[in-house]
């Protein structure tokens, strides 16, 4: 069965691709190794060069790419542009400090000399979702091939033209071939790349399930894996928040990419004293957010990614509401061609339902209301996940007290919680294991070696 590419703000199907055979596959993987052989033997300074030139690329193009990646999946085109520009930075990021993140360290030992040395695996296999398409993707590549490893990428089933304009922009920024390769492939083929001699380490950045399923086989064949999963952030607010400035960032951190964003705010855990004040001024602001084309600047509301996500979406919500969760705006499809769905608040949400325990990977705010500080910081953790948090308070004494309780891999306060090259980013608990970004993500995919001479 071929792979789709199919425009979600109007199901057009764009164009179809055939799925690459076994043997297409292993043939490619064997020019991948061989290419690293070739990669790694460079200096940093020239492979920051090639990096350098991608990222020039990348801007010089930005409205080609961005264009891309809001018909493939649907994102406002203003947020694509953001996205390209932040995939540049990244590569700048990365071509600028890889030499020093990984130089060799002397260590005083018993030796005449002894140190440790950073060294490249070989092939990564990534394995990227389709919420950010680029950026996903060089997020985890530019660390891994700035080590010296090569890259072989399964991207998600609906973004193969994003995953093929990604192996062209490595190969017009003159990489030298096969160090960055697509595979347009189906997750079934997933598990014989995984075990394929070639591959050395896999990274993931996906659901849960696929996240078990992948560390399963790599543990299998003890190859080494970083997992970025899902998660279910609480957006804490204090009694002493400012409500106006909050709220607008609230709006922000559940909207933006539609919601579907691993570190999107998901739970607004909110003290009960101003939970009637906040959501009113919260589903207000809602209200004035813009249906339209995703590629017009003045639309607010892009459609999801795909039907079926919408689907199973709306039927979390129902699934709460039948709990007892109160329904304070949207919940309906939006009445559009496409997979539009209504921007949803949620409120009185519980631990027990859909919106509180699971992931809701799209429009939809839940809000659970607590008696305290104490009260809050307990129900953040009374998750599975652990990805990200914020804390919004005019007292950042009190916030990062807060902060230092909260089971996540970042917490942010009064900040929407993000990612950046220059921060580790991951998470703990049913959120995955390792990192990426900063100069441990570099040093994930890499021999830690030790060099002994007397």
């Amino acid at each position: 069965m071929p792979i789709h590419s199919i425009n979600p703000a109007t199901g057009e199907t764009i164009h179809s691709f055939p799925v690459l055979q076994d043997d297409a596959i292993e043939s490619i993987l064997e020019s991948a190794a061989t290419a690293q052989l070739q990669w790694k033997a460079l200096d940093f300074s020239q492979r920051s060069a090639c990096f350098n030139k991608l990222a020039q690329i990348l801007r010089q193009s930005r409205d080609k790419y961005a264009h891309l990646i809001t018909e493939e999946m649907g994102k406002l085109l203003k947020e694509a542009r953001s996205e390209v520009e932040k995939c540049a930075l990244a590569c700048e990021y990365y071509a600028e400090h890889a030499t020093a993140f990984l130089a060799d360290e002397p260590v005083v030992s018993d030796a005449d000399r002894s140190y440790v040395s950073y060294q490249p695996l070989g092939i990564v296999f990534c394995i990227m979702p389709w919420n950010f398409p680029f950026w996903q993707v060089l997020r985890a590549a530019a660390p891994a091939m700035m080590a010296g490893n090569t890259v072989v990428l399964k991207h998600a089933s609906n973004v193969p033209r994003c995953s093929l304009a990604l192996e062209e922009i490595f190969r017009e920024a003159g990489f030298p071939e096969n160090t960055f390769r697509s595979l347009l492939i189906t997750s079934a083929q997933v598990e014989q790349v995984i075990a394929s001699e070639y591959i050395a380490a896999v990274t993931l950045t996906g659901s849960e399930t696929a996240g078990r399923k992948v560390a399963a086989v790599a543990g299998h064949h003890l190859k080494k894996c970083v997992l970025e999963l899902g998660g279910s952030d609480p957006f804490i607010i204090l009694a002493d928040a400012d409500i106006t400035s909050t709220v607008k960032q609230a709006v922000i951190g559940r909207f933006q990419n539609m919601g579907q964003s691993c570190i999107a705010a998901k739970r607004f855990i909110i003290v009960e004293t101003i939970a009637d004040e906040f959501i009113s001024s919260f589903k207000d602001l809602v209200g004035q957010l813009r249906y339209g084309d995703p590629k017009n600047d003045a639309t607010d509301i892009a459609p999801m990614a795909r039907t079926d996500l919408r689907a199973d979406l709306h039927n979390q919500v129902e699934r709460s509401l039948s709990m007892g969760a109160k329904l304070i705006a949207g919940g309906t499809f939006k009445k559009t061609q496409g997979a539009y769905y209504a921007p949803t608040i949620l409120d009185q949400v519980r631990p027990g339902m859909p919106a509180f325990d699971e992931e809701l990977f799209g429009p939809v705010a839940a809000f659970v209301r607590v008696r305290d500080v104490e009260d809050a910081a307990a129900l953040a953790n009374r998750t599975q996940f652990g990805l990200g948090a914020s804390i919004w308070t005019k007292n950042t004494t009190q916030g990062e007290a807060v902060a230092n309780k909260i089971q996540a891999g970042c917490t942010f306060i009064n900040g929407i919680v993000k990612s950046d090259p220059r921060l580790p980013f991951g998470g703990i608990k049913q959120s995955g294991f390792g990192r990426e970004l900063s100069y441990h993500g570099i040093r994930e995919f890499v021999n830690v070696k030790t060099i002994w001479i007397k």
